[in-house]
């Protein structure tokens, strides 16, 4: 099935998308080819002039298991649609629309729900593995379904088009998440309002871009109407993360970082690294998704990678790193609309100070903000906290009841 070019009040963008798909080097045919392409380090030109416009779209499926067993009653659309990356240049980005087949809401609320880790592989976006039943996030995201929220899921700069995945880069995934709304919005094929009620979602990676789009949202995208934000487990401080995060079960995303950041700050990390630490870096970045990396390099060790035997932990603190470092930091913007936080005690991966850290700082600068603690035990299982506290907190949000604080 050919991606169907967008007509109506977004027919000059999906003209402009012809031609910045052609100076990409990929065609608009299915989500799978676009999953597939090669990597180029080109840029597109000729993009629509609004970040968010549609350039195209196609018919999906979204499948809760692998055997393609049970299938979600709700129409899919994979979408292809303008953003701006960190240094500010217009790029094309992917992602997938969901619309519930019913909803009690006369002006149907938009999630954007931002994923968590990945990977950084092209088929490992969550455009695909919501087709082929294999998104870990499958359920959260029915769950918003369920309630009678459209969602909307991105995947990312890099994922499912040409370059690296930029991980963990604050800006270029705040923007993915808030033109994913935009994009939701214009697109002719789903009847969403193009001014409705709008909510932010997400949980460890998920979590930092939903609270990257709450602190950009004032200023890069003002006229969404967000009720709302639930952001699960941030890796808000990467000094704090990475310090934990090396040498532990979860060292392969202390290597995502390092590919994605070098990709977005056009850092070249192959002089770190020694022959073994490349062909690692190399395996992780193109064809491993979170989980298979996972168990191939369990407890990976960025020491062992590197041409001197440091771990890279140590260069965060020297340049060019401790400026990045610095300009990754969450909390030094204030989100406009409500934040329910949530975090467990127990976490292994991101530790709950960073969370409280996180939410202090939002205080301070006069923000809502719920801190929501708990003491589910691991950072893959407490992502049921944030579900269980983020959807009655979310509906209530949708009613326009007063949010609560612990400020």
């Amino acid at each position: 099935m050919p991606f169907r070019r967008t007509l109506g009040r977004r027919a000059a963008a999906a003209v402009a998308a012809t031609a910045a798909t052609a100076t990409l080097g990929f065609p608009l045919t299915s989500g799978e080819a676009i999953a597939t392409q090669p990597r180029s380090p080109w840029q597109p030109t000729g993009l629509p002039a609004e970040n968010g416009d549609v350039l195209s779209s196609e018919p999906g499926v979204f499948y809760l298991d692998p055997l393609k067993a049970i299938k979600v009653d709700a129409s899919v659309h994979r979408i292809m649609y303008r953003t701006t990356d960190r240094a500010g240049k217009a790029i094309a980005v992917t992602g997938t629309v969901l619309n519930p087949a019913t909803s009690p809401y006369r002006q149907r609320p938009i999630v954007a729900l931002a994923p968590g880790t990945q990977g950084l592989a092209d088929k490992c976006a969550p455009s695909r593995q919501l087709a082929e039943g294999t998104e870990y996030e499958a359920l959260p995201i029915k769950k918003l379904l369920d309630q009678g929220y459209a969602v909307v899921v991105t995947d990312y700069q890099g994922l499912g088009t040409p370059g690296v995945h930029t991980y963990m880069a604050r800006e270029a995934q705040g923007r993915t998440v808030l033109d994913s709304v935009r994009a939701a919005q214009r697109l002719d094929a789903v009847d969403l309002p193009d001014a409705g009620p709008v909510a932010l979602y997400g949980y460890s990676q998920g979590g930092g871009a939903t609270a990257s789009a709450a602190e950009l949202a004032p200023t890069y995208a003002p006229e969404l109407k967000i009720k709302g934000a639930v952001v699960g487990a941030p890796p808000a401080d990467m000094n704090e993360v990475a310090a934990g995060m090396d040498g532990s079960a979860y060292g392969a995303f202390f290597n995502y970082s390092l590919s994605g950041l070098s990709t977005a700050y056009g850092i070249d990390i192959d002089p770190y690294l020694n022959a073994h630490g490349k062909r690692v870096t190399a395996d992780l970045r193109d064809n491993l998704c979170t989980t298979q990396a996972l168990a191939k390099y369990p407890f990976l060790n960025s020491r062992f990678l590197t041409v001197d035997g440091r771990p890279l932990t140590e260069r965060l603190t020297r340049a060019p790193w401790a400026a990045i470092v610095a300009d990754l930091r969450l909390g030094n913007r204030k989100p406009t609309a409500p934040v329910l936080l949530s975090h467990s005690a127990l976490d292994d991966v991101v530790p709950q100070q960073v969370g409280k850290n996180l939410a202090d700082d939002w205080c301070r600068r006069g923000a809502t903000v719920r801190f929501a603690g708990n003491h589910i035990p691991g950072h893959i299982a407490a992502t049921e906290g944030t579900s269980a506290e983020g959807l009655p907190w979310l509906k209530d949000r949708f009613a326009d009841k007063t949010a609560p604080s612990t400020c």
